[in-house]
């Protein structure tokens, strides 16, 4: 998406919604309880956002497929806008001070673009002689949905169309580090909708997001089905509610480049996918077995896309104790920042042209068994690709989340993709192509991989509904 726009004038822009969000409430909260918040999906307690949705739930209910289709198409109009679709990108970098504003403008172009709505929701006929019968979706109702700091506007986008879709409405509870942009977002969503005749409050969430408050609405008997994108502590919360939940873990996505690929073509893939928005998406390529006999050659053409070599190893273990905490995960502090941000905290001092981190270490190393969400990419050089292909099925660790290969040998692509299971699987391509960007999926912000869903879309939040009409001439 282009933009005439200049830069500067949109980053003061945002920074005076934000200050204005902040006036208004108390505070880092959300704009206050007024008149135009309430009526716009954004409420000062979760019992009312929960009421508003039901209310919103008992009317969308009885709309016909087109009517809700009508109202999804007015989802993707508003946010394609130019001036929305800039604003809440830029706001989810401001207020996250997580990845890159131009990746953020991708990723919400493409949720609001590409993610299916009524017509994923076929029906099915069968009859005979005893009549007819027809299998058909139906919603759930109410829906919880709890997002994440690091795609905050696309989970918000890509959730609402597909559960609109199905006929439900849905309460959101954000994260807190994300909550003006999801409230702007949310607003923006109900304003637009209201004007073109749905009801009030299809999408709410509460003022200020809390555990207390996620907790309250995944209690509420109003509640009938829960979402959860994140760790996997909110996963097994979700899990066990007692409500049906679909649950969106985490994910550690290997990639494997053997003899056969095209390796200039997979650098390029392999750099652009894990460089996508700083490395925050959780299908993004997060460490690469290779081939010993093309792995020089292939690091070779990394660098030329636009990544830095790390080669001693004091300086990897030094990187390691800056982005890692005390219990060998992440940093929260560098999730999402940019390669030259980091490596600036290493005394190294890089151009903007540089996207990745890139260094050789051996399969044990934790860059390459935790999942960092960074722009830092180990790599680890195989003996062949049968092994490659196991280190890679052992890191990452069960997951079943995503996976990349790049090779033209058909039973090795088929190898992987039969050993690591996993919903998604890229070959030949950077990993944003399984969400549709440049590939001919769809996207989709919830990848269901611990519940089995896989890639959500519209029927993953509805009930199939066995309609049976009896034959009335065979009735005695």
């Amino acid at each position: 998406m282009s933009t005439n726009i200049d830069p500067e004038v949109m980053r003061t822009l945002v920074s005076q919604v934000i200050k204005e969000l902040k006036e208004k409430g108390a505070g880092t909260s959300c704009p206050a309880p007024t008149a135009a918040a309430t009526l716009y999906g954004v409420f000062p307690t979760m019992s009312e956002c929960i009421d508003a949705s039901t209310k919103a739930q008992e009317v969308l209910l009885f709309q016909t497929p087109a009517t809700r289709q009508k109202w999804v198409e007015v989802i993707r109009h508003t946010c394609l806008d130019k001036r929305n679709m800039e604003m809440m990108s830029r706001m989810a970098v401001e207020e996250t001070a997580i990845g890159r504003y131009e990746d953020k403008i991708i990723k919400n172009t493409a949720a609001a673009k590409y993610t299916p709505g009524i017509e994923d929701l076929s029906t099915d006929a069968r009859t005979g002689g005893h009549g007819i019968t027809l299998f058909e979706y139906c919603p759930f109702g109410v829906i919880g949905s709890i997002t994440p700091t690091t795609n905050p506007t696309e989970t918000i986008i890509n959730n609402s169309i597909c559960m609109i879709a199905g006929g439900n409405t849905v309460v959101f509870s954000p994260h807190p580090r994300a909550r003006k942009t999801s409230a702007f977002l949310v607003q923006t969503l109900n304003r637009a909708l209201e004007k073109s005749g749905a009801p009030a409050n299809m999408i709410t969430m509460v003022q200020n997001p809390s555990i207390e408050a996620t907790n309250e609405m995944m209690a509420s008997p109003k509640v009938r089905m829960l979402v959860a994108t994140g760790g996997p502590g909110i996963v097994k919360t979700v899990l066990s509610s007692g409500k049906k939940a679909i649950g969106a873990g985490p994910g550690n996505p290997p990639v494997v480049v053997d003899e056969t690929a095209n390796i200039e073509q997979a650098a390029k893939d392999i750099v652009a996918g894990s460089s996508f928005d700083n490395n925050v998406p959780c299908i993004a390529e997060k460490e690469v077995f290779a081939v010993d006999s093309i792995f020089d050659y292939l690091l070779i053409n990394m660098k030329g896309a636009g990544s830095y070599e790390i080669k001693d190893r004091e300086t990897i273990e030094k990187l390691w104790s800056v982005v890692s905490n005390e219990k060998g995960g992440p940093k929260v502090e560098f999730v999402g920042k940019s390669a030259q941000y980091i490596l600036d905290k290493i005394g190294i001092q890089v151009e903007g042209s540089i996207h990745l981190i890139i260094m050789e270490v051996n399969k044990e190393h934790p860059f390459v068994q935790t999942e960092m969400m960074m722009p830092i990419l180990p790599l680890v050089r195989c003996d062949n690709v049968d092994q490659a292909i196991e280190w890679a099925y052992e890191s990452e660790h069960g997951n079943r989340h995503s996976a990349m290969m790049h090779s033209t040998n058909i039973a090795k692509l088929s190898k992987m993709a039969k050993l690591l299971q996993t919903t998604i699987f890229v070959k030949n391509g950077p990993s944003f192509a399984g969400l549709g960007i440049g590939g001919e999926g769809y996207p989709t912000f919830t990848i269901a991989g611990p519940t089995g869903e896989g890639l959500t879309s519209p029927k993953s939040f509805c009930r199939r509904r066995e309609c049976v009409l009896k034959d009335m001439f065979n009735i005695r």
